[in-house]
């Protein structure tokens, strides 16, 4: 983020930082809830194929979880990957994507 636009929200009234802090929290959990919905939505597409029981079977159950794992494991690559590019343009004052 430019360090111009961080120094003017120093600048701004309490209630706007908290009003901005709010939406801020309002959009992550909108972004959580999407990840976890597209998790849900993808693993039970790849892995869940008869409907003959109530209960997973053992192979459905552990391709779940398999994919689970993947997807969790992508999120924390892409996280940490963006927080670097996110540190490394903070230092160097040029735009993560250019």
């Amino acid at each position: 983020m430019d360090k111009k636009i961080i120094s003017d929200l120093d600048n701004f009234p309490e209630e706007e930082k908290q009003r901005m802090s709010t939406i801020v929290e309002q959009i992550q959990l909108r972004d959580s809830l999407r990840m976890y919905n597209s998790l849900v939505e993808n693993c039970f597409k790849e892995c869940v194929n008869t409907f003959y029981r109530k209960s997973l079977t053992k192979q459905e159950e552990t391709c779940v979880y398999r994919c689970a794992q993947k997807f969790m494991r992508l999120s924390t690559q892409v996280g940490l990957r963006f927080s670097d590019l996110n540190q490394e343009a903070s230092t160097t004052d040029k735009p993560i994507f250019e």
